[in-house]
């Protein structure tokens, strides 16, 4: 569990600079420019993302169990999926209605998703892993709000097209994901 905790640490932390930290991390890119800063931060972020793979399967080897979750619960976690794969679309599909009303799709989908998961996992990893997450969007969104507030950021334009667009995509993704990839990289089937 520790690595799983490391890696959330690295991970969370250094998506956390500009929710707790914003000053300093201004600071660090004005001292050594926006492409070191991005490239120190992908780093300590993939070291993070990699070692909460890895300590969450090792977790899963020998799992704490909190609850045991009701099979009705895998329903719910599989509508929250679908709508955080159409949430994460709209973050990079121009011109769409959901970015122009919320802003800040791709936060929220981490929401919604690791929202959908706690329902569905009831071990002490999965708590710790989801739960971080869920909290980490939260105060993420809050944060990006008072940003665009105090920066007076508009909303984009958004037309129809587009939303049709963010909507297929998302689909494509979320059953791309729930038919082959969850298994081939999480180990555990989604449709069954």
């Amino acid at each position: 569990m520790f690595v799983m905790i490391l890696g959330l640490v690295l991970f969370l932390g250094m998506h956390s600079t500009r929710i707790f930290a914003d000053d300093w991390r201004r600071a660090r890119i004005d001292q050594f420019g926006e492409k070191a800063w991005t490239g120190f931060a992908s780093v300590v972020s993939l070291i993070g993302f990699i070692l909460i793979v890895w300590g969450y399967g090792m977790a899963r080897m020998d799992p704490t169990w909190l609850w045991f979750p009701p099979l009705w619960t895998f329903h719910v976690t599989a509508l929250f999926s679908l709508v955080a794969f159409i949430f994460l679309a709209a973050a990079f599909v121009p011109n769409n209605r959901i970015k122009a009303r919320v802003g800040h799709p791709m936060v929220i989908a981490v929401k919604v998703w690791a929202l959908g998961h706690l329902f569905s996992n009831g071990t002490l990893a999965d708590v710790i892993l989801f739960g971080s997450l869920l909290v980490w969007a939260v105060l993420s969104f809050r944060a990006a709000r008072k940003r665009d507030s105090a920066q007076g950021t508009a909303p984009a334009a958004a037309n129809l097209k587009a939303d049709a667009i963010t909507v297929v995509v998302g689909l494509v993704g979320y059953f791309a994901f729930s038919l082959f990839l969850h298994e081939l990289l999480i180990g555990k089937p989604v449709m069954v």
